[in-house]
């Protein structure tokens, strides 16, 4: 009988979910930082457009790396086990790329927008390579439902844990090394982030033995093959759909508060704290009880529910500072920390894991790495999607210059994301 995952190395393996700050540091501060809103201390280095069209071009190289490191880590195998060495080998150049974001050169638009775009392309690449292979770390050592989910729960606690450090801390931290230079505060506020992302993807690096809890590996059959078995099950499809749609909404939502908090409500920075502490607060208290529901009644009916939820929130978003007094936009943020909990933190990994599981199951083959790879395709093509039209939604009715339609109009683009995640999570039989 195979020894169950104790508490500790539980633990350990949630503290290397580290990268969720520099998902977090990209989601909220790039298009802030290329494309700032008027009151911000920060001049604009690209125009919208071009700043869609460097993102997109470093995206579509991201979603081409997520499968193939997934299949290139399930036919790896060495002393230290099949995902461990590439999360070692990715942390530190993943940290590096994403500092580099923040010192474009300055010697034209052009030079900054191929910058962007090779900046972007080894960002994604990098979170690739110590994403992909950390999350098959779940269905590699969890052998049953239980301890995966557990395995997942505690990643989420990190997750979120990390994610609101990486959105309350920015504000006070800007203040703080900036000293009234915003482009300085800004850019040693990633430095500091990016240092504490690298020291937690090493602890799961040395304390988790991959190969004490690991199964024997079986892998055959070439990359083609084995994404047609993969592909033809059907609920794994509707998965992914509702995967892809939740995380374009998901990331609008997350770009948006900046603009939300600054210009909507009229707050300055440092009520990004205010703001985030209440949304990840709330957040954290769900996920024992999300926890306890997803036993009783499984992932999908709990993910409708939070999907509800985020529709009707969101739409309250855009009706802030209208027919909602702004002052309930700190009420709006508590809520969504709700709904969140489960369909962004906990659900992924532990669905994506289940599926494997049984694809794996079916095929005779360990394959969770390809998976996962598959998972981060898409939502690597959420990002896309988001880094894509928010630029350029955030500007209508305006000359280039954020507007308040903008803003509103992202946040119906985000409902309208969740209402279509709704529609396959509800074909997706668990």
């Amino acid at each position: 009988m195979k020894q169950r995952i104790p508490l500790a190395t539980q633990i350990f393996y949630g503290v290397g979910v580290s990268y969720a700050i520099v998902d977090q540091i990209f989601a909220q501060w790039i298009l802030y930082f290329y494309l700032p809103p008027e009151n911000s201390g920060l001049k604009p280095f690209l125009t919208p457009i071009l700043i869609s069209s460097a993102l997109a071009i470093s995206r579509v190289v991201d979603m081409i790396s997520d499968p193939v490191v997934g299949y290139v880590s399930d036919k790896f195998n060495s002393r230290w086990g099949r995902r461990i060495p590439f999360i070692a080998v990715g942390a530190i150049p993943l940290g590096l790329s994403t500092i580099a974001f923040f010192y474009p050169p300055m010697v034209s638009e052009k030079g900054t927008f191929i910058y962007l775009a090779i900046v972007g392309s080894l960002f994604f690449t990098f979170y690739t390579i110590v994403g992909a292979p950390y999350n098959a770390l779940i269905p590699e050592i969890g052998e049953t439902s239980e301890e995966r989910l557990n395995l997942s729960t505690w990643q989420s606690v990190f997750r979120l844990l990390y994610s609101a450090i990486a959105m309350i801390f920015p504000g006070v931290l800007i203040k703080y090394f900036g000293n009234g230079d915003t482009l300085v505060g800004v850019r040693r506020m990633v430095i500091s982030l990016t240092v504490l992302c690298v020291l937690g993807l090493f602890v799961t690096v040395f304390l988790v033995p991959e190969k004490k809890y690991s199964r024997p590996v079986k892998h055959d059959g070439n990359m083609k093959e084995i994404l047609k078995e993969v592909i033809k099950d059907k609920d794994f499809r509707y998965y992914l759909l509702g995967l892809l749609f939740f995380f374009v909404g998901f990331n609008s939502l997350r770009a948006m508060m900046n603009y939300y908090v600054e210009d909507i409500m009229g707050y300055g920075k440092e009520t990004l704290t205010i703001a985030s502490a209440l949304l990840f607060g709330s957040s954290a208290i769900c996920f024992y009880p999300v926890n306890k529901l997803s036993r009783k009644f499984g992932y999908r009916k709990i993910m409708l529910a939070s999907l509800i939820g985020l529709i009707i929130l969101t739409i309250g978003l855009s009706l802030l500072g209208n027919l909602i007094p702004v002052k309930y936009g700190f009420v709006i943020f508590t809520l969504l920390g709700i709904p969140v909990s489960g369909a962004a933190f906990i659900f992924p990994p532990a669905m994506m894991s289940d599926i494997s599981e049984k694809i794996s199951q079916r095929v005779n083959n360990r394959i969770e790495g390809v998976c996962f790879g598959i998972q981060g395709f898409f939502l690597k093509m959420a990002f896309l999607i988001s880094i894509v039209v928010l630029p350029l939604m955030l500007v209508l009715r305006g000359t280039g210059e954020v507007t308040r339609f903008g803003i509103y109009s992202s946040a119906i683009f985000s409902a309208l994301a969740f209402v279509i995640s709704y529609i396959f999570y509800f074909k997706y039989s668990e």
